[in-house]
């Protein structure tokens, strides 16, 4: 896309300035009538897409009377806008521009229609300026024409909306007591009532302070279902900000997380990958999904969400990831596929912030497996309690490794980081799991009274889970499957020339566990011998789940052996998941896409500049503003860095994206674009994962009965704008019924 506006003789950059700037319609009559009034040659065999992708004008071509506000940080055109203010002259003092933008020569007829309308929009201009000035202007009409009585109602909406925003962002409930006891019967006022007093005794809020002295005794200020309506209003105000951020960047990437419970009802969180104008990659929380429903239900509800509440083109979804566990990662799957389906350039990836071991193995809907991770998550979360419990399992380990001091030493080292979610964690796992265990009892002994009741009875759920032989024979057979594929899943979330190599390593990771599939017997018998020796030294009897035993029981006088079982339950299903899943999430799409990370100029350099990404990118050609002149722009492009001499290389999309010189290839910079909204790439910009770190915290923090999406929404978005107007605006539009 050029990197300036498309008006002839006006050399505002895009990126480089604070005026808005408008792409072409996409409605032929209308499209044709702003080339027509460009001038600009060059323009007139686009059609009106490549022209509403790729080309845009600025603010200062428009009549102001075609302006109009959305909000105090974005600036629209009303729908018949038009361009007209342009310099077509101003070529003739520098003939270089002309060849830029190609500007028509106007006819002595288009001359004098120029100069007409000139005087025309002169005339005009008097004329509204003797009548009143900012007439044209939609929102200073309405301002004008509002009565005292809705002046004053709009003032005490703002106070309102103020107060839910700070409470909001603050993650305090609006009414801190449950539906089961009302307010009345409760000493103190709700958060939201007690903050509105202070508001009009401490501050001074006159709009408050009025509505208060003029309602009754026993009324409401405001009603509980007045305060859900603001909030969703505020939720819907600031997202739409968000959106639109998303829109102007044009392509985007779908990301789920697991399912989460919000009051009493599962709801799938979503977040969209995006290019932001700064070319900075991000990756914003968009909101919550009910999660009810078979896969077509769900499937739907999420394309009608995405398109028509949120007003997003899904067919410049470049990419899709989903992390789900347990049950619900079999309707996740049949709708990843659908979309691929649906919409083929939306690939199907992994999350980059997270292990892709840990993902393989949350994806398996084995009881055993299910139970090892959330085993996990409990023994992240216990350890997060105090540091103390952190020192009692490195004494356990100092206790198990007494003639080993490098490979204690090493333990410790692991576990002061979030193991857990590594990707050797079931090897840590497994190389700590005496330790782990003799932690566990020694805590729930309590023995010098250290420890809280809450803190034992965690102690010993989390023994009971480790001292039973399905856990121990599961961790051991995931240890030794994921093996495989540890160091591939590491590499993809490292560097981007890691990345690369890691795409061209898949093969022979799969030729691997493929050989491991052939021969489950061979393997199996190993990996349940190491199983056996390990519950043999935590004294940990080796049997058959009971469960099993429960629904399957044997005929008199046979016995089923745990090896068989685990070897049929366990291992061969483990395997033939991961090799599916891989499968899955690394389609030949996806890994054409990896291959042309070789436009990034570190991993061009690795190899020697003798790449082809011409052979990879077909799928894409669309996307390119003139895939005609992509092979001789790419051959420019290796011939640039080829030559730098002794220089660092930009290493990361992001990084290359910030070249200056990069607008010098559209094609490559639209590729680029492109590459970065993957959601298997890691997120450079530490600003740029923000959001999902916040929503990881707001899970944390917040009970499941205390959640709630609005307030979720605004604690994750804490830093996010917002325009009361627009608020109270649309708080007037969507319930008129409110308004008093």
């Amino acid at each position: 896309m050029p990197n300036f506006c498309a008006a002839p003789n006006c050399t505002i950059r895009i990126n480089g300035s604070a005026s808005p700037f408008f792409r072409f319609p996409r409605d032929t009559e209308r499209c044709k009538q702003w080339v027509d009034n460009c001038h600009r040659k060059d323009l007139e065999d686009k059609t009106p897409d490549q022209l509403n992708r790729h080309y845009r004008l600025c603010v200062n071509h428009f009549e102001p009377s075609m302006i109009c506000k959305a909000s105090p940080y974005r600036t629209k055109l009303k729908d018949n806008a038009t361009p007209t203010v342009f310099d077509l002259t101003g070529h003739l003092n520098n003939p270089q521009s002309r060849q830029c933008k190609r500007i028509k020569e106007l006819s002595k007829a288009e001359d004098r229609q120029m100069k007409e309308r000139k005087e025309d929009s002169v005339d005009q201009s008097k004329t509204n300026k003797n009548d009143a000035e900012g007439q044209d202007d939609p929102e200073t009409n309405d301002t004008t024409q509002l009565t005292s009585e809705e002046k004053e109602h709009r003032e005490y909406l703002k106070s309102l909306f103020e107060v839910i925003l700070v409470l909001g962002k603050q993650n305090i409930p609006l009414n801190r007591h449950t539906e089961e006891v009302q307010e009345s019967k409760c000493l103190t006022p709700s958060n939201f009532k007690a903050l509105l007093e202070y508001r009009m005794n401490a501050g001074g809020d006159e709009a408050l302070r009025k509505r208060f002295e003029m309602s009754t005794v026993n009324s409401e200020c405001c009603t509980s279902t007045q305060q859900r309506q603001m909030m969703e209003v505020c939720e819907s105000c600031i997202r739409e900000e968000l959106l639109q951020e998303v829109r102007e960047g044009r392509f985007f990437s779908l990301v789920t997380d697991d399912v989460v419970e919000i009051s009493g009802e599962c709801h799938l969180p979503l977040f969209l990958r995006f290019l932001d104008q700064a070319n900075c990659l991000r990756e914003e929380f968009v909101g919550f999904l009910p999660f009810e429903g078979d896969d077509e239900t769900l499937m739907e509800r999420l394309l009608t969400e995405v398109t028509m509440k949120w007003g997003l083109n899904m067919d410049y979804c470049r990419g899709q990831a989903h992390f789900s566990s347990g049950v619900h990662s079999s309707k996740m799957k049949a709708i990843a596929t659908k979309l691929t389906e649906m919409y083929p350039t939306a690939v199907h990836t992994p999350r980059s912030t997270c292990a892709l071991n840990a993902s393989l193995a949350s994806g398996v809907a084995l009881t055993g497996v299910q139970i090892v991770m959330s085993t996990f998550k409990k023994i992240e979360s216990f350890f997060n309690e105090a540091s103390s419990l952190q020192l009692e399992l490195e004494n356990a380990i100092s206790i198990f490794y007494q003639g080993n001091e490098e490979k204690a030493n090493d333990l410790k080292e692991a576990c002061r980081t979030n193991w857990t979610v590594r990707h050797d964690a079931f090897e840590v796992a497994v190389d700590v799991l005496e330790s782990l265990l003799l932690c566990m009892d020694s805590v729930h002994d309590n023995e010098d009274l250290r420890w809280s009741d809450q803190v034992t009875n965690d102690a010993l759920e989390i023994s009971e889970a480790l001292a039973d032989f399905e856990f121990v024979a599961t961790l051991v057979v995931l240890k030794n499957t994921l093996s495989f594929t540890r160091a591939f899943g590491k590499n993809l979330q490292g560097p981007t020339m890691d990345v690369y190599f890691a795409a061209n390593s898949l093969t022979a990771v799969l030729h691997s566990l493929n050989e491991v599939s052939d021969n489950i017997d061979v393997y199996h018998e190993f990996w349940f011998e190491e199983a056996v020796n390990l519950a043999a030294a935590l004294e940990i009897p080796v049997k058959v789940p009971r469960l099993y035993l429960r629904k399957h029981r044997p005929e008199a006088g046979t016995e089923i052996q745990p090896e068989s079982y685990f070897k049929e339950h366990l291992t061969a299903p483990v395997v033939s998941h991961v090799i599916n899943e891989l499968n899955n999430l690394f389609s030949e799409n996806h890994l054409n896409a990896l291959r042309c990370l070789t436009l990034v100029p570190a991993v061009m350099g690795q190899l020697k500049f003798n790449t082809s990404e011409e052979n990879n990118v077909e799928m894409y050609r669309n996307d390119l503003p003139n895939a005609d002149t992509l092979p001789t722009e790419l051959h420019c492009w290796r011939v640039k860095w080829k030559h730098r001499g002794k220089v660092t290389l930009p290493s990361t999309v992001h990084e290359t994206l910030q070249l200056a010189e990069v607008k010098f290839f559209p094609n490559v910079l639209a590729f680029l674009r492109v590459l970065g909204n993957l959601p298997v790439l890691s997120l450079e910009d530490i600003d740029g994962d923000t959001s999902r770190k916040r929503f990881q915290m707001y899970l944390e923090n917040t009970p499941d009965k205390h959640r709630s999406k609005s307030l979720a929404f605004l604690n994750i978005h804490y830093n996010a704008r917002h325009d009361l107007d627009v608020m109270v605006d649309s708080y007037i539009k969507m319930y008129p019924e409110n308004e008093s």
